[in-house]
């Protein structure tokens, strides 16, 4: 046997040797002059004879299709009529029929045919379809375009996904001597890649080629789309080589392949590479090839590369289509950041100005981008927008808005929403509702999310582990037991999984339940690391931190470690209560565990070791953390330097500047302003320290800090100034604190009570009570509330004044 394919025996009327002499026998009505009036009238002649009888004979209806063997579409035609007058098709009538399809060549007509055939063969466990082949071949030696119909069957059998079938009936046919088509085998190769049967694919091509098949371009093309599929890149380059040595040139959509291959293995660098080398050898380059790559550079955020190639596309003269734009939009939108938000929004424009329709899905990424960057309202407003301008939104893009309309506690206008959508003939699926019943559960609206949840099981719909996970927080979260809901969850067969456990832990930590939520962790047999994770934040969160600590070296213990976020919680709450050995064994267990902490767990411990005055370990974590390979931010190195700074250890603080500056790593305002501040100390130091103890500590003054400071252009804010103003006062330096003061005035900074305040004290004591005063009274007419002993000053230099 050929195939699965079996037809009952009793659907024929002859045995299979009479079916063979009826084929034969009827070779002599052909009748190439047989006119379209006659042939008409022939087929309504025997439909109309016929109709009296209980079973119309095989013999009539052989002779009527051989008679209307030159037209087609009336034969067909006959065929169907006396199938629905009760005619039961056999061997015989099925090949005569589609002789004449394959003889005009009714491709369509003949995938149909076999459709039926197919479907009859599953209805009738004992129809064989392989008899029917038997019958055609007899007359493919001289009747080559037969042949089409065994194509149009593989073509048809992988058109249903039966691969199996199609893959059988074709090495079949190949060892009676029947060459398949290449058009058959590149569908049947190229479906099987689509459906993920990639090793299928690529050991059919070769077994075809051993069987004398030669590929086309297109065939190289889908081998080159496989082996990228499966990570076979090198393997290309043979490909390639192969071509070359059968003389068959390479179309666009080989390259196009190998290009979109590599993008997709993120080597989009080496993919635009490949792309350049084929445009400079003019090989064929089509836009397609120019979307990949850019989606290629999106997917790996690096965004300026592909804005580069969309640049160079246009340059070559290529028109950039919906799906480049489409592309860029999905990168910037993914992004998540503002500016990169306004140059979709732009791309966006730019697209519509230059006549290419906008779709729903560029609508979605919009959409979704705003509702990340939590701007709620602009999802609602940009939503109308576009449904203003005629454009088919999908049932994504309306579940955005349903989110983003929730997350503003309109649940209600989301509801209305449904119709909305029923009027515009969209159904709405487990999402939309899981949507809503949040909403609604965010609100501790219980009655409608349980009124949600029932309408949507009468629509049919089943609710999945998302829904469930989303009713086990909100119940745990209102103090509800989840035992009910996990009891119907196994009733329905959805088993919870670790985000369910994770849920109901969370929910009850956040609802102040925390021993409820200790004793639901501790009757859980397997916990996976994102429960434990989960208990350790709400222990973190009810301010338990030795037992979230305890947690985490139990969980280590068992070689796996608690979630990034769980440990970032844990060791910030360790250095704000001040156990900085704790925090510091956290990081040696992630690193022991070969799990790198993060920048800001190393820059945490960094701070709380400088806050507590421990400069020789926070150095030491310091050169530890840049060892690993990881670059210090400004902000890391500020706090080292204000550190330095405040213990007087001013040529380590500028040593770390240097060495920004060596690394570039450019210092903020901040930066200045510790530094300023702690060389004017170090400059007071020294001026009321004895000749003999006036030692050169300092490497840099602080006219030089403040020169590199404007060569940075680094404007200086009102800290900035008030440090500097106080330094010069409390050197004796007086004139250049008011030009100081007068320069901030004239650059738009108003001076806050700190600057004051030091102002009017070095006033005060240089006797200039006027200019004290004067300045007092500005201060509180600005409402400014200066100290308790400024303000005993001032009194007394006003009653001063008044004597005099």
């Amino acid at each position: 046997m050929w195939l699965g394919f079996k037809i009952p025996i009793n659907l024929f009327s002859k045995t299979t040797h009479t079916l063979r002499f009826a084929s034969t026998s009827l070779a002599h009505f052909n009748s190439p002059t047989f006119s379209d009036s006659e042939a008409e009238e022939e087929s309504s002649s025997f439909c109309t004879n016929n109709t009296l009888l209980s079973k119309p004979h095989t013999f009539h209806v052989l002779q009527t299709l051989n008679r209307l063997h030159n037209h087609p579409a009336l034969a067909l035609s006959f065929f169907t009529q006396v199938k629905q007058q009760g005619f039961t098709h056999n061997i015989s009538t099925y090949a005569a029929i589609i002789r004449i399809l394959c003889y005009w060549g009714l491709d369509r007509r003949l995938d149909s045919l076999f459709l039926d055939l197919i479907a009859l063969s599953k209805q009738y466990p004992s129809f064989e379809i392989h008899d029917l082949f038997e019958a055609l071949l007899e007359g493919v030696d001289g009747n080559h375009h037969l042949l089409r119909a065994f194509d149009v069957f593989v073509k048809t059998c992988v058109s249903l996904n039966m691969f199996d079938e199609a893959i059988d009936f074709l090495f079949q046919t190949r060892r009676r001597g029947i060459v398949p088509n290449i058009f058959a085998c590149n569908f049947l190769i190229n479906r099987l890649v689509e459906h993920g049967k990639v090793d299928m694919a690529l050991a059919i091509y070769k077994q075809l080629k051993r069987l004398g098949l030669s590929p086309n371009h297109y065939t190289y093309a889908i081998v080159i789309k496989a082996l990228c599929r499966k990570g076979e890149l090198e393997e290309v380059v043979y490909v390639f080589k192969e071509m070359e040595e059968t003389g068959v040139t390479p179309h666009s959509y080989c390259y196009a392949a190998y290009i979109e291959g590599l993008c997709n293995h993120h080597r989009s660098d080496l993919g635009y590479e490949v792309l350049q080398e084929c445009r400079m050898k003019n090989a064929p380059i089509e836009v397609y090839a120019y979307t990949a790559v850019i989606r290629g550079f999106c997917n790996e955020m690096k965004l300026d590369e592909a804005e580069s190639v969309f640049f160079d596309m246009e340059r070559q003269g290529l028109v950039p289509d919906v799906y480049i734009y489409s592309a860029l939009i999905y990168g910037y939108c993914k992004s998540l950041k503002s500016h990169n938000l306004l140059k979709a929004l732009a791309l966006h424009d730019d697209m519509i100005s230059r006549g290419i329709k906008t779709n729903c899905v560029i609508a979605s990424y919009i959409l979704h981008c705003l509702g990340e960057m939590g701007m709620t309202l602009e999802v609602i407003n940009q939503f109308k927008e576009f449904k203003d301008s005629g454009m088919f939104l999908d049932g994504v893009t309306y579940n955005i808005v349903f989110d983003a309309l929730c997350k503003m506690g309109k649940v209600d206008d989301a509801t209305e929403m449904l119709e909305d959508m029923k009027g515009n003939r969209m159904v709405l699926d487990i999402k939309h509702y899981t949507t809503l019943i949040r909403g609604y559960c965010l609100q501790g609206k219980l009655i409608n999310a349980s009124s949600m949840f029932e309408e949507m099981k009468g629509k049919g719909l089943k609710p999945d582990i998302v829904l469930y996970n989303v009713l086990a927080a909100e119940l745990s979260r209102n103090g509800h037991a989840c035992e009910d809901l996990l009891d119907y969850m196994e009733y329905q067969g959805v088993k919870p999984n670790s985000t369910t456990h994770k849920m109901i832990i969370e929910g009850l930590c956040s609802g102040s339940k925390v021993v409820e939520a200790e004793e639901y962790f501790n009757s859980l047999e397997d916990r996976s690391v994102e429960v434990y994770s989960a208990m350790m934040n709400g222990y973190c969160e009810a301010g338990l931190i030795k037992k979230s600590y305890k947690l985490f070296l139990k969980l280590s213990k068992q070689g796996d470690i608690a979630k990034e976020a769980s440990c970032l919680k844990l060791i910030s709450k360790l250095c704000e209560e001040g156990d900085i050995d704790k925090a510091m064994v956290l990081l040696k267990t992630m690193l022991s565990l070969n799990v790198e902490p993060s920048k800001i767990m190393y820059s945490k411990v960094l701070a709380a070791l400088c806050q507590a005055g421990n400069m020789k370990s926070a150095r030491s974590l310091f050169d530890f953390f840049i060892g690993r390979g990881i670059t210090p931010d400004a902000v890391t190195y500020t706090i080292m330097i204000n550190s330095y700074c405040r213990m007087n250890c001013m040529q380590e603080a500028h040593d770390l500047f240097q060495d920004m500056n060596r690394i570039g790593i450019k210092p903020d305002v901040i930066t200045y302003t510790v530094l300023l501040d702690g060389n004017l100390k170090e400059n007071l130091r020294r001026h009321f320290s004895p000749p003999h103890s006036k030692g050169k500590t300092a490497t840099l003054d602080v006219s030089t800090i403040w020169r590199d400071m404007k060569q940075m252009e680094i404007s200086p804010d009102v800290v900035c100034y008030t440090v500097l103003i106080d330094g010069h006062i409390k050197t004796d330096n007086f004139q250049d604190a008011i030009s100081l003061f007068d320069e901030m005035i004239d650059r738009g900074l108003e001076p806050d009570t700190v600057t004051y305040t030091a102002l009017i004290s070095g006033l005060y004591n240089r006797g200039n009570m006027g200019k004290a005063v004067m300045l007092f009274n500005e201060m509180s007419s600005k409402g400014m509330t200066p100290n308790s002993a400024l303000k005993r000053r001032i009194l007394k230099a006003r009653k001063m004044q008044f004597h005099k």
